[in-house]
């Protein structure tokens, strides 16, 4: 077997040098990365959802319970995101480093 990297396989950022949205990921990493993002963006935008109907006076308890539910997600798919590319960017330092 070799033992052979494909630069491309590790790189870590985006070889066009830029930010765009509308860009696609340079690797499986940075794609990783993007699907975390997405799912962080959505929840977000559910949680802004939630505290606005908060705001606007539909603040029963059941309403505060679905706010606090959803940012309790959003700290889980925060925690999950960290661990995920945090695992997998160290597995890919210690594979470059073992070359």
């Amino acid at each position: 077997m070799s033992n052979d990297i494909n630069p491309q396989f590790i790189s870590f950022s985006n070889t066009s040098g830029g930010n765009n949205t509308n860009e696609k990921p340079g690797n499986w990493f940075e794609a990783m990365a993007d699907a975390w993002g997405e799912a962080l963006d959505e929840q977000a935008d559910r949680i802004v959802k939630q505290s606005e109907r908060v705001a606007d006076g539909f603040n029963s308890p059941a309403e505060i319970t679905e706010l606090t539910a959803e940012s309790l997600r959003m700290n889980f798919i925060s925690n999950s995101s960290h661990t995920a590319l945090t695992s997998v960017g160290s597995s890919l330092d210690t594979l470059a480093r073992k070359q």
